[in-house]
């Protein structure tokens, strides 16, 4: 299973992104060996998660999350995280 997930920046920024591991894929992060954006953001904190069938369908909805605005990302946080 992959999912698609968004954290919360140290500075308040939002990350989306997808893994079929978040827990380590969290851990990675905060270690500073995740995505090169939270490397200096850190430590980051799950804000929402979503199910995907395969990685392409993860790819595809974690594009689709990436061109919402910061405060529909909220909203998504708030509905299902």
């Amino acid at each position: 299973m992959w999912y698609v997930y968004i954290v919360e920046c140290s500075d308040g920024t939002l990350y989306t992104g997808i893994s079929t591991n978040v827990n380590k894929r969290i851990i990675a992060h905060n270690k500073g060996k995740g995505a090169k954006y939270t490397s200096t953001r850190k430590p980051v904190v799950l804000r929402a998660l979503f199910e995907a069938i395969d990685r392409g369908s993860a790819s595809k909805e974690e594009y689709r999350i990436k061109q919402f605005s910061r405060e529909a990302k909220l909203k998504l946080c708030d509905i299902y995280g």
